[in-house]
């Protein structure tokens, strides 16, 4: 049986998996082909190889002190200086095999030990959420004070109205429809929506660093776009909320908070209108929904799509011909 632990290059130059790791368990050992030579900040996904390499390319050979079987994991104890634990995880995704690498540092990172608070957000009592009704696998806010509405929405996938108009919005995203839509160009149509109500934000279910483990799309591409979109529709954040629960809990008090400084505004404009002499302030011009700029863009020539959203520059015609006919 092999006693050192071994790293070493994937000799398949088109594989995704370019490290080979030989775990000394067994006559001939384990052998894993790799994405990392080591999970430093997150878990490294592995498969298994045939065979090892006569003529492996060597990167390190770590002596092993310990390597133990224990049930659906194998628990490695090696003679290095620093995170000499790990462990490697045999689990399936699908129906098929998956083994996981990982620390206790990136088993850590990939479930944070976080407590997310009860408290109920900005003194609300109780929170009415409306919730898009192609929203697959809508969150119910179980761990919060929330009363959820189906109902279909112009932008987003979770708001909050306040007067009969949504004054907050949030577009949930895994981060593969995060890259799906950012790639096809689906996310800048999404954020022009967003962009037209008082508050909105796209929150994604994972940590921003998971960008730059992609495989199928160039990791510098996704960045650039979000950097991209951020820049063109700065008033709608993009989150990174790390698990599922955390991206609720943030939505959550997003939501609440939009919706008391809806409230908050409403107030100052009540109090104002009861003050003699007191000018009242010009309120924000109405903002047309998507159903009467698809009208307005038929009538004057647009190529319009019957459902769905509407490409960025018929909403900048329609406001420029608005914007025209105002100050003739």
């Amino acid at each position: 049986m092999p006693d050192d632990f071994v790293i070493a290059r994937n000799p398949e130059p088109d594989s995704t998996l370019p490290f080979l790791i030989r775990v000394p368990l067994g006559p001939d050992g384990i052998v894993l082909k790799a994405r990392e030579s080591w999970p430093r900040t997150n878990k490294v996904y592995c498969h298994r190889a045939p065979e090892w390499p006569a003529d492996a390319e060597i990167v390190e050979r770590v002596a092993t002190r310990s390597c133990t079987r224990r049930g659906a994991a194998i628990d490695l104890v090696l003679d290095r200086g620093r995170e000499a634990r790990s462990q490697l995880v045999l689990t399936h995704v699908r129906g098929r095999e998956a083994i996981f690498w990982q620390t206790a540092r990136t088993a850590k990172q990939a479930r944070p030990d976080v407590r997310t608070p009860t408290a109920r957000a900005s003194g609300l009592t109780e929170l009415a959420i409306l919730v898009d009704v192609h929203e697959r696998y809508a969150w119910r806010f179980a761990d919060q004070q929330v009363r959820t509405t189906l109902r279909p929405l112009v932008a987003g996938d979770y708001a909050v109205e306040h007067d009969g108009a949504v004054v907050a919005a949030v577009e949930r995203k895994s981060l593969a429809d995060l890259v799906s839509t950012l790639t096809s160009g689906k996310l800048r149509y999404a954020l022009a929506d967003l962009a037209a109500l008082p508050h909105a934000a796209v929150v994604v279910e994972d940590r921003y660093s998971q960008v730059f483990t992609l495989d199928r799309v160039r990791p510098a591409v996704v960045a650039d776009g979000i950097a991209e979109s951020q820049a063109r529709f700065p008033t709608v954040p993009v989150i990174f909320a790390e698990t599922r629960k955390l991206a609720q809990e943030w939505t959550y008090r997003f939501l609440a908070a939009g919706l008391a400084e809806a409230a908050q505004e409403s107030g100052v404009r009540d109090r104002l209108a009861q003050l003699p002499g007191t000018p009242l302030p010009e309120p924000p011009a109405a903002t047309a929904t998507t159903a009467q700029v698809r009208a307005w863009a038929r009538d004057n020539g647009y190529a319009v799509p019957d459902r769905g959203r509407l490409r960025p520059e018929i909403h900048v015609a329609f406001e420029r011909a608005h914007e025209q006919g105002a100050s003739s």
